[in-house]
């Protein structure tokens, strides 16, 4: 049997002096204020068991980004973000290194046409560049499914109404989403990606946020940190926040799998060799909230940034634009709440990676690399994170790697 390799955290919580932490992070960063936010969560005292905490940890907006948050009668709308649903999608191809062409920078344009990306800061005379103009047959196709549970939301909560919904279908956002072509040890050809649920998604977090933080002034409740407001269970707001979540959870991985086939079309268009997808396929949420049973009790699980690792369960863990990624097979560690990171995790922040990579050191990070070279994406550059392969040593009991892959095209919002 594996020794288990979690730490546990001590320190001063505010409402619950038995709280634990447990924490797979040896070897890796793990910084004084990251640690208190999640001593903050800990106190809460609806927390079930413990938390875990994973090693791409780092400081986040309430709840700290790498954690795992079992909670009964109560959940935490900013502990589960604005970014509802946000994951990962990889597929493996029938190409391999051998079959792409010798440059790949047409590759990468063509993807860039077929996917919009990234975000226009001002955008009064036409569509923001991120979202669609006139909807492609395809991604109307995509829509109609979610379409009769969005009109039913949309009459419960108007404020829906106006949202970028169906615009943002198959389209990929900014930040540290990202699609990528990449080689595995056997140098076949993977496709992967990262997006979330987008605009909508980001309305319907934020609105529910604020109800939580309402209800709390209401209720005369302090807490260390407003953005642990909390909705209780048996509330109109926790049954409606629940319903809307599951649906941008599913507008998210739906986005996920109109964006993946619109890359492959990019890829086919491109490539001379006839070739197949899906040889295998991974398709997991890492910002999200599941009804799991762990340690005697049926809890709500919070991952914020983390994946669920269960015994044999397939899962992806990137690391930054210019490091290796590892599709891994889950250990269903039950410690964990069977959870592992969903990445490297960030050592700097966006403003400081931009005030302290030079674009020469961004340049020489990237080598061997088809994608964007310009100031822009250094917030994103991989010195701003964790070392990957650290990362996968401090949680070498929650998974084990199945494929490494190291990208050779790499598209930024």
């Amino acid at each position: 049997m594996m020794q288990t390799t979690y730490e546990v955290l001590t320190g001063k919580t505010t409402t619950n002096k038995n709280s634990l932490v447990k924490s797979w992070t040896r070897g890796v960063t793990f910084d004084e204020n990251a640690k208190q936010q999640v001593l903050n969560m800990a106190g809460l005292p609806f927390i079930h068991s413990h938390i875990a905490i994973m090693p791409d940890v780092h400081l986040g907006k309430g709840a700290t980004i790498g954690s795992v948050i079992p909670t009964k009668g109560a959940i935490v709308p900013a502990a589960v973000g604005v970014d509802l649903g946000c994951g990962m999608m990889a597929v493996k191809t029938s190409l391999t290194a051998n079959d792409l062409p010798e440059s790949l920078i047409n590759l990468r344009h063509e993807i860039e046409k077929n996917v919009p990306h990234g975000r226009s800061a001002n955008f009064q005379h036409g569509r923001d560049k991120g979202s669609w103009n006139n909807l492609p047959e395809d991604v109307m196709q995509a829509w109609l499914p979610l379409d009769a549970q969005f009109n039913y939301l949309c009459e419960k909560h108007p404020f829906l109404k106006n949202t970028n919904n169906k615009q943002h279908l198959g389209t990929l956002g900014s930040g540290n989403h990202f699609i990528e072509m990449c080689l595995d040890e056997n140098q076949d050809v993977w496709v992967m990606l990262h997006s979330g649920s987008r605009g909508v998604g980001n309305k319907i977090g934020s609105e529910f946020i604020e109800r939580a933080k309402k209800d709390m002034e209401r209720w005369f409740i302090h807490l260390p940190d407003k953005d642990l407001a909390y909705i209780p269970e048996g509330s109109q707001n926790f049954k409606d926040y629940v319903e809307a979540v599951g649906w941008a959870q599913n507008f998210a991985k739906v986005n996920r799998q109109v964006m993946m086939q619109r890359t492959l079309a990019a890829m086919q268009k491109m490539i001379d060799k006839p070739f197949t997808a899906h040889l295998e396929a991974v398709n997991c949420h890492h910002n999200y909230i599941s009804q799991e049973h762990h340690f005697g009790s049926d809890v709500w699980v919070t991952r914020k940034g983390a994946v669920s690792a269960q015994k044999g369960e397939m899962g992806i863990i990137p690391g930054s634009m210019g490091a290796k990624s590892f599709i891994v097979r889950g250990l269903g560690n039950a410690d964990s709440f069977c959870s592992c990171s969903h990445g490297a995790g960030r050592l700097m922040s966006r403003e400081e990676a931009k005030r302290r990579v030079s674009l020469a050191e961004h340049n020489l990070a990237t080598e061997g690399v088809e994608c964007r070279k310009d100031k822009s994406v250094i917030d994103e550059t991989p010195s701003a994170y964790k070392d990957i392969e650290k990362v996968m040593v401090a949680q070498s009991d929650l998974v084990e790697i199945v494929h490494t892959l190291k990208q050779v095209v790499c598209v930024k919002g």
